[in-house]
Order: C-alpha cells, then sequence, then structure tokens
C-alpha cells in the first residue's frame, strides 16, 4: 500500500502525488452513481481507480487532464486498440470516454485475467522466464496483428514514445524544432548546453544506426511494454493494458522498449546500486519473439543501436510533461528526468560493462 503517495523519479521511492485522487463524486459522474472505489493506483502520471459498478463488473476509471490527453487524442489510442482487438489481441474495451471540463475522463473494462504486477514499479524484471517468454509472444502477436494499421503517427503531445527525433537526418535540428512545437520544453532546453549533451551522448549512435533505418517498416507499437501493462492468467497474457505511449514507430523500437523495461534495474542504478541485469529474461523474451515473428536481419542489426536511443525521445516528452501539464510544473522532476532518463540511460548504454552482454545478444552474439 502506498497510503495515497505515488511512485517517485528521484531517489525518494514514493512521493506526494501532483494530482488528487478521484473523488467518489467524480466517480458517480462518470461510472454511475452506486459505483464504489475498490483500489487507487500508485503509478504518478494520472489518477486511475479499480471501481466496482452496482453489477458487480470492475472498471478501470482514469482522469486526464485536457492538456494531457483530450477526446480526440484518447480517440488516437482507442482506435489502434480496436484494430488490434480484431486481430485477436486481448484488450480491454473502452466502455466510455467523458469530457469533464478540465478533464477527461476514461472508463475501460478491467480486462480478463490476474494483475500479478500490481504495486511494482513500471522498470522491473518479470517474475519469472515464463512470464518473460508470455510477454516476448504476445508482442510479436501484436505486430503482426498491427500490420495494415495505416493511421499517420501523432501530434507532439506531452507524454509519447515517438521515434521522430532519432529517426531523422539531423536530431539536433528535430530537437530544436520540437521545442518550438512545446514552449515549455524549449524553456527548459534554453538553460542547458544541450546540443553539446546530445553530440556527445546520442549522436554517436544515432550516426549507427541512421543508415539503418531505411530498411525498417513503420508500425504503429505499443511503446510502453513490461509486466505492469500485463495482465495474467497461468503462464500467459491474457489481457495488454495502457496503450497511452502508442504512435506510429517501428517493430524492432517497441521490441527495444520492452528489453529496455525489464533488462536493467534502473532504480537500483539510480540510487548508486547494481544493473542486476536479466540477460536470461530477455534471451527468452527474444526467442519467444522469434518463435512467430522472427526478426529481418535490418531489425538485428538495428536492435543494439536503438537500445541506447529507444528511451530518450519519451524522456523530452516527459519534462514537457511535467512543465506544461502539473499545475505550478515540476522543475525537480524535469531536471531528473533530463540529468538521469535521457541522458542517463544512453550513457549507460554505451559506456557501462554490463550493457556489453546484453548488446552481444540484442546483436544476434
Amino acid at each position: 500500500m502506498t497510503d495515497g503517495r505515488v511512485y517517485g523519479m528521484g531517489h525518494d521511492p514514493l512521493v506526494e502525488p501532483d494530482w488528487p485522487a478521484l473523488t467518489s463524486a467524480e466517480i458517480a459522474a462518470v461510472a454511475g452513481a452506486d459505483a464504489v472505489i475498490e483500489w487507487r493506483s500508485p503509478r504518478p502520471l494520472s489518477a486511475t481507480a479499480r471501481v466496482m459498478l452496482p453489477g458487480g463488473q470492475p472498471v478501470i476509471v482514469k482522469r486526464l487532464p485536457h492538456t494531457l490527453r483530450d477526446t480526440a487524442a484518447l480517440g488516437e489510442e482507442h482506435r489502434f486498440m480496436d484494430h488490434l482487438r480484431a486481430g485477436g489481441i486481448p484488450i480491454p474495451r473502452v466502455v466510455r470516454t467523458v469530457d469533464g471540463g478540465e478533464f477527461t475522463y476514461e472508463v475501460q473494462e478491467f480486462g480478463v485475467g490476474a494483475d500479478r504486477y500490481e504495486g511494482v514499479f513500471s522498470w522491473s524484471p518479470y517474475l519469472t522466464r515464463e512470464d518473460a517468454a508470455a510477454a516476448g509472444r504476445l508482442l510479436a502477436r501484436l505486430h503482426l496483428a498491427a500490420a495494415g494499421y495505416a493511421a499517420p503517427r501523432r501530434d507532439p503531445h506531452p507524454l509519447l514514445a515517438s521515434f521522430t527525433i532519432f529517426s531523422s537526418a539531423n536530431p539536433l535540428a528535430a530537437v530544436a524544432q520540437r521545442a518550438v512545437e512545446r514552449p515549455a520544453l524549449g524553456e527548459f532546453l534554453a538553460r542547458r548546453d544541450w546540443r553539446s549533451d546530445l553530440e556527445r551522448a546520442q549522436l554517436p549512435v544515432h550516426e549507427r544506426l541512421y543508415p539503418l533505418l531505411p530498411d525498417l517498416e513503420p508500425l504503429w507499437t505499443h511503446n510502453d511494454w513490461h509486466g505492469t501493462n500485463l495482465l495474467w492468467h497461468g503462464d500467459g497474457v491474457s489481457s495488454v493494458i495502457d496503450f497511452g505511449l502508442c504512435d506510429r514507430t517501428t517493430a524492432i523500437h517497441d521490441v527495444a522498449t520492452a528489453i529496455e523495461r525489464c533488462a536493467v534495474d534502473w532504480i537500483s542504478l539510480r540510487d548508486g546500486g547494481p544493473a542486476r541485469v536479466q540477460l536470461e529474461q530477455v534471451r527468452t523474451l527474444l526467442a519467444a519473439y522469434e518463435s512467430l515473428r522472427p526478426l529481418t536481419p535490418a531489425e538485428r542489426r538495428a536492435l543494439p543501436e536503438l537500445l541506447p536511443l529507444v528511451h530518450a525521445e519519451y524522456e523530452l516528452s516527459e519534462i514537457d510533461y511535467f512543465l506544461s501539464v502539473i499545475p505550478g510544473g515540476n522543475e525537480k522532476n524535469a531536471e531528473i528526468a533530463y540529468t538521469e532518463y535521457f541522458l542517463g540511460h544512453t550513457d549507460w548504454w554505451r559506456s557501462s560493462p554490463e550493457a556489453r552482454p546484453l548488446l552481444r545478444l540484442a546483436g544476434g552474439e
């Protein structure tokens, strides 16, 4: 239990939330007068609760500020979910979306299966190799089902895991353009020598990755694949949840995200501890994925180059969230996002001896 606190970005594991908890009055307005809150999520980026409807049906209610997601932006996510569901991917249905003035409320079915990772921080290893295998197989199925979904990529929003900056020929120009599009991010970057930071950390990797990109097929992807976004039954995944970061990237970008989420104990590293690299879980996840969707030679070449970059673009959008969405801003979290996540993750993949076995495995060695 978190006593109303949520997971922190810094060295404090639990902190006071940026958003007040959902109230009974809000739940009554969007889910019915007799709906009862059973559990509140400790995830920090929105207010979310599991709610029991009068007939005994559990649903998830999420409250999002309009500056983060309005009904149009949620519609982008819901249409992709509908496409995947039609292709056989088990995804809870959206019951309704309610425009509540300053906020948008999303009500979804709870989904089939046990929330085995309830209360676990998102960047955590799988509990077992069997779970890693099940996650890898369903990710492959999702990518096969996503083929043919031709919606354009999403416009820049806070909290998107897109692949536009580091897929461009000139990431420095792309970041400068993003800073114009998102003024709060622009003001933050203007106070830093961000060009030198990118030239040191990300651009050497980008120079190796960029020539490989023409051989990667664009694909709509989940972009936040980890155990806490899956529901479970036995040794299998029974539901996929949380499509808030989905966008048009590539399949191997999604695979890199899945590895980044489970392979390294970023929280331990943040606190000065060991990386606790999960080499066998990654090996198992990749083998299970390739049992249904073998990687192409181009994807295999790109994967080790993507790993140091795959989280960087998201962190720019997270900085934007902390400064343009949260009332009053949260400069401390924005600084953590830039130093420890945007730069820190790339630096670890590029320079840590513990990263080398993962990179070799990603490259097929």
